[in-house]
Order: C-alpha cells, then structure tokens, then sequence
C-alpha cells in the first residue's frame, strides 16, 4: 500500500514540530539531579546548593537524589543508562569520571562515551596536612624527613582508589619519596586517627580539614591547587612549598546521559552558568574552598580528557586495581 507523498511529508513536518516543541518547553517536569555519594558530603553540597538556584531559572524543580556505592559508579552507571532526555543528569567528580574508569576491572560504564557533558562548575582543593607534633613545618621540611627515615612514615585517606589517595601516591612519585598508605573508610576515622596522632599525614578535602586547621589542631603545609585557596590565603601551594608542576583537585560537573539534544544540553548549561554567577552561591563556594569554573560543554569535554591523561600514569604505578 503506497500513501501520498503530501500526507508522508506532512506526518513528518509535523512530527518534527512536536520535537521541536518539546525541546523548546524543557523542562516540562522536575529534573533529577543525582549526587553518586551519601548525603552531606563536599559533592552533596555542592549539588544542593546549585539545584536550588537551577530551579528557579528552569521554573521546575531539580531533585537532588543520593545514589552511594562502588566509588561512585553506582549512580554515575544509573544516569549513563537513564533516557537521553536531559530530566537525569548526574554530579560528577574527578572520582566518576577520571578515576573508576581507570581503577575499576568490571567498568559499568565508559566515562566518556557514555555521557554528554553540561558544565565543569567547582574545583575544590585537597589539602596536606600533617598531626601539629610531626617536626616538620613545611613541605621542605617534610621531604627532608621522608628522606632521612624512609621506612619510618605513613599517610592517610579516605580510602583505597580515591582521589586522595592517588594525590598522595601522585606526591610519592613526583618528590621521590616512600611513605606506607593506610586507606581508612571515609576522610572522618582518618581524621580521628591523624588528630589523635595514630598516622602523621593526610591527604585530605581542604573542606573536612578547615575546622581544623582553624582550630590549629593540624597543621597544613601545602594546598594541591595551582592557585591559594581564597578561604585559606596563607596556606602555600605545592608548586610553591617546594614540589612545582604538582597539582590536584577535586571537581564538580554535570553531565547528561549520552545523546542527549543539544538544545536540552544548553538550556541546562545556561541554567547552571547563571546559577554559579549568583552572589549568594559564590559566597557559599567560597566558604567552601571552592574555585567558581561555570565552563562551557566542550571546555568540560577537554578537561575530562586532560584529567585521564593526568591519572593514568600515576593509577599504573600505584597499581591500584579495584572490583
């Protein structure tokens, strides 16, 4: 049966504009934001803070919803697989999208292929910091006491495979110095261990650690960014305490499953960029440490590329390999 070519292309045109309209209309329901770690952590925050003025622009709610385990590839796996229709996007990290894919045998996703990228938003950094009785007062300092007693020491983090302790394993290589990793499960027991003087060094979210060093309960030597944290001005960077060309950080990102349309990709940029130019959004980035980015999708693109490059070295000689 053969239909007319009038009615083909006006079932088509048609079709097309009831497409259009429906990108046009986005969003026409809440959007699911999902934090891939529990409550009340940086990248919770983070994603609370921002969803809050992301729904006032798109006028429709944005749900922040916690989906913790496995590092991270739980929830980061649940938005790779969602509709491409831009109402699930994911808070990605450094962890989810450098790290896992990397670190990970069983690979629940590939952390390019799978997503579309909407905006790099914060870089948070991480922060050395030692017990106030280890004698060393600076990074100088501690390299000097690395060196001489090379069995001697250990350093702390949250955990096997994180970012901090790939930082650590990062500073390792790049002084030329040994030191014992003992991974703890979260940055709070190691903490507990690194003020009660159990383990001297820790590789830690300068947020966890900045009650702290207020407190002058530890004692900081260096911040892992290229730049002094803002909340933190007298606190050196690692470039400038004496180990140039180091740098790590945590970031946050929004990323949307994989094909989905451009123009949803955009209208959830701009709602993103608009909210982190927010002055009460600054304001709490700042008290948090955090570095204000507000990038473009295929700035985000770039620096999810630059940031595998940079790890994959350092997983390789650490050789950190996780289930």
């Amino acid at each position: 049966m053969s239909f007319p070519k009038s009615l083909f292309t006006g079932s088509l045109f048609a079709g097309i504009l009831v497409a259009a309209h429906a990108f046009a209309a986005f969003p026409e329901r809440p959007v699911t934001l999902v934090v891939p770690f529990a409550a009340g952590g940086s990248t919770d925050v983070v994603a609370r803070v921002i969803a809050e003025k992301m729904s006032e622009d798109l006028g429709q709610q944005v749900i922040v919803q916690n989906v913790a385990g496995a590092g991270g590839s739980l929830g980061a796996g649940n938005v790779a697989r969602a509709d491409a229709d831009g109402y699930t996007i994911l808070m990605g990290t450094v962890a989810t999208h450098a790290l896992n894919p990397l670190i990970l045998k069983s690979k629940p996703y590939d952390a390019e292929a799978d997503f579309t990228p909407v905006s790099l938003l914060v870089l948070v950094p991480n922060v050395l910091v030692v017990n106030p009785e280890l004698p060393a007062k600076s990074v100088e300092e501690l390299l000097s006491l690395l060196k001489a007693e090379p069995d001697k020491w250990s350093y702390a983090s949250s955990g096997n495979g994180t970012p901090l302790h790939l930082s650590g394993e990062l500073f390792k290589s790049m002084a030329g110095v040994t030191m014992e990793h003992i991974p703890y499960k979260g940055s709070g027991p190691a903490l507990n261990d690194l003020l009660g003087n159990q383990v001297s060094i820790m590789f830690d979210n300068l947020p966890s650690s900045s009650a702290h060093i207020k407190a002058g309960t530890l004692r900081a030597l260096a911040v892992t960014t290229a730049e002094r944290a803002p909340s933190f001005p007298d606190i050196p960077t690692m470039a400038e305490a004496g180990l140039p060309g180091y740098e790590t950080y945590t970031w946050n990102a929004l990323f949307a499953p994989k094909d989905t349309p451009k123009e949803v990709v955009d209208r959830l940029n701009a709602a993103a960029v608009k909210a982190m130019a927010d002055p009460g959004v600054a304001e709490r980035m700042k008290e948090f440490s955090a570095t204000i980015v507000a990038s473009s999708p295929e700035e985000l693109a770039t620096h999810v590329k630059a940031e595998i490059a940079k790890w994959t070295p350092v997983v390789k000689d650490a050789k950190v390999q996780m289930d």
